[in-house]
């Protein structure tokens, strides 16, 4: 299992960084649409569609082709972002007993206006510049690896055990104390080597001051976490371990890029005040 995951990490990485890299929006565009016109079709399976899924991943990758050929805009960020942190805590709430009670075709249209935000928000992150875009990458990455350890340092009491039994409390402060740090060092670093593109950590103390930027840090982090739980809300709801099996080692593409869901749309709302 191990040496799979890694196999399937290194092409990842190796199909991945060129694009992210390129100077071009196109290889970029076009590969994270694939992406999430395969997360929908896995979305659509989750959620009962079976052998119609396929109809979700074209729905998402139709609606975001059009969006990026026509140059359309999209700035609703700041409503994106409420209607994100409301409602997820509805869901979570309501657990995974809640979610097959909404009805199977609100769950679709939900899946794919989910799918096309976040996708927007990476694209209008990449024209941010490539220092902003991973340093919201690397926040997901950060609360996700230093939940883990902590958790299993520390992990005593459990976050949701109807939802995901392995995640703790203890976990998530370690999060949040790894996002933080890896804030105050990147930040270091722009002042240091001066990129030619701002970084998050950058952004939101010029805009918000340290101390509301600090808040939105721990927003961002506490937001990570609850996309992780959504998607493994949706998939104990469907009896499911993984969204799919597209990644060897890996699962599906919906359980890489669960916390960017949320997180992505939330960075851009606050980074365009």
């Amino acid at each position: 299992m191990l040496k799979q995951r890694v196999i399937t990490a290194v092409v990842l990485l190796a199909v991945l960084l060129p694009a992210l890299f390129a100077s071009s929006p196109w290889p970029f565009g076009l590969l994270t649409l694939v992406m999430v016109a395969a997360a929908g079709w896995e979305w659509g399976r989750l959620n009962g569609l079976a052998g119609g899924a396929v109809l979700v991943g074209a729905a998402v990758a139709l609606i975001c082709g059009a969006a990026w050929w026509t140059g359309t805009a999209f700035g609703a960020w700041p409503l994106v972002a409420v209607a994100w942190i409301v409602g997820v805590a509805l869901v979570l709430r309501a657990g995974p007993a809640g979610w097959p009670k909404t009805p199977a075709a609100l769950r679709w249209v939900l899946g794919v206006a989910l799918l096309c935000v976040a996708w927007l928000a990476m694209t209008q992150g990449k024209a941010l510049g490539l220092n902003f875009l991973l340093s919201v990458f690397c926040l997901v990455w950060m609360a996700d690896i230093a939940a883990y350890f902590s958790g299993r340092a520390f992990g005593r009491r459990k976050l949701a055990p109807t939802i995901s039994p392995g995640k703790s409390w203890e976990g998530v402060y370690g999060g949040v104390v790894g996002v933080l740090l890896l804030a105050v060092l990147w930040s270091l670093a722009d002042a240091h080597f001066m990129p030619a593109s701002p970084s998050l950590y950058s952004l939101l103390p010029a805009r918000l001051g340290w101390p509301l930027a600090l808040l939105a840090l721990l927003v961002l982090a506490g937001m990570s976490v609850a996309g992780d739980l959504f998607e493994s809300l949706v998939k104990r709801a469907a009896g499911a371990k993984d969204s799919s099996q597209l990644l060897p080692g890996h699962g599906g593409v919906l359980d890489r890029i669960d916390a960017l869901l949320p997180v992505l749309p939330i960075a851009i709302a606050l980074a365009t005040l």
